[in-house]
């Protein structure tokens, strides 16, 4: 998480159920303003048969009211609306009440129907509705669907950059390492040459303290000469010696050096590890249709983003239809009789799939031109 927010990964989290929420909340309010305004247009309809006497408006309110619910799509796709029509004594009109009234089957006069009628319009209606938006039907899950897909945008944009920082900090490490074993061949160099010397001028006195003893009664005049020299020898000899400590220690820096950034690059390669991975859950979670093998998602998480792109779009064809994709050759294996399949991208990349009875389309290996050797040998042994 050194280059990805953890705050911004919580955010996205959390977001789309909340927006969820908040949007369907909203969406209700405004859905009920709306429907409440429509029925109250349309709940009595034509007032003609209802003054008349030849409908009854009860009846009349639920024939419109019926006829508008089932006229509005919305209702179908996951909005649950209840609407109520009551007189101001409280009798419900709306929904339809069917009540055991001793001769209610036999037909009322136009006049009282219409005198009826006629009362319940003046005395006035009331009308109120109770709407919600059902949970898990198609309104509310493309509601939420879209959010969902908002956020794992953003998530795709933070990732698409922390792969790049990583990269971009892989090549410095590399670049720094290699700087440093330089060093350290060159100091190795310079240690071997002090110990030469140090082994020469070593031998050299020696030399010096034979010639000494076998001269020493011969030459007692050049005593002190042979004396000054044997300490310029031994000074040069210690000098070595300082030298040869400075360069061990230092090597033990350079080596300590080396050992960090490998510890570096071992973090980078689980990091790799890790994006990998994710790209396999994308791949099973977007690609139903395809079975991607592990090295073709680590050659993938290797590509650049550009040359990603380019694969990704190769990789959407297959899945929804194979037959579009242009193939450049076939590539025959030694050890079985299948084939695989070679497609370019981007001129550089490559992607090699076959065809199975038992897993369908299989991509086995993503790489680039300077990859090919080695995805060609993986191919052999699959």
């Amino acid at each position: 998480m050194k280059h990805f927010p953890f705050k911004i990964l919580i955010i996205c989290i959390l977001l789309p159920p909340v927006l969820y929420i908040l949007t369907l909340q909203t969406l209700e309010v405004r859905l009920q303003t709306r429907c409440a305004k429509e029925i109250e247009e349309v709940y009595i309809g034509d007032t003609t048969q209802l003054f008349q006497g030849s409908l009854k408006i009860k009846d009349a309110i639920n024939r419109n009211i019926d006829r508008y619910l089932q006229a509005k799509t919305l209702f179908s796709i996951g909005v649950k609306v209840r609407p109520t029509v009551t007189t101001r004594e409280n009798s419900i009109l709306y929904p339809a009440v069917y009540e055991d009234i001793p001769g209610a089957s036999f037909p009322s006069p136009n006049n009282m129907v219409a005198e009826e009628n006629y009362r319940l319009l003046n005395e006035g209606l009331l009308v109120s509705l109770d709407l919600n938006i059902e949970h898990n039907r198609p309104l509310s899950n493309v509601i939420l669907g879209l959010y969902i897909l908002m956020s794992l945008a953003v998530l795709f944009v933070f990732y698409r950059s922390s792969v790049k920082k990583i990269e971009t900090e892989a090549t410095a490490r590399e670049a720094e390492i290699a700087r440093l074993v330089n060093l350290e061949k060159e100091y190795t160099g310079r240690l071997g040459t002090l110990d030469r010397e140090r082994v020469a001028l070593s031998a050299e006195i020696a030399q010096v303290k034979n010639r000494l003893e076998n001269e020493k009664e011969k030459a007692l005049q050049s005593e002190d000469e042979i004396l000054e020299e044997m300490v310029s020898l031994e000074e040069k000899l210690n000098e070595n010696v300082v030298q040869q400590k400075d360069q061990q220690q230092e090597i033990q820096a350079l080596e300590e050096k080396i050992e960090q950034y490998e510890r570096g690059e071992k973090k980078t390669h689980k990091q790799k590890d890790k994006a990998a991975a994710i790209v396999q859950k994308r791949f099973r979670t977007l690609y139903k249709n395809l079975v991607v093998n592990d090295r073709a998602v680590k050659g993938f998480a290797g590509l650049t983003t550009e040359l990603q792109l380019k694969a990704e779009e190769v990789i959407h064809q297959l899945n929804d239809d194979p037959a579009v994709v242009t193939i450049k050759r076939k590539v025959f294996g030694k050890k079985n009789r299948e084939t695989a399949l070679e497609i370019i991208f981007a001129y550089k990349g490559r992607l090699y799939f076959r065809n199975s009875k038992e897993h369908g389309t299989e991509i086995l290996s993503i790489g680039t031109k300077h990859t090919q050797s080695k995805d060609l040998g993986f191919l052999d042994n699959v």
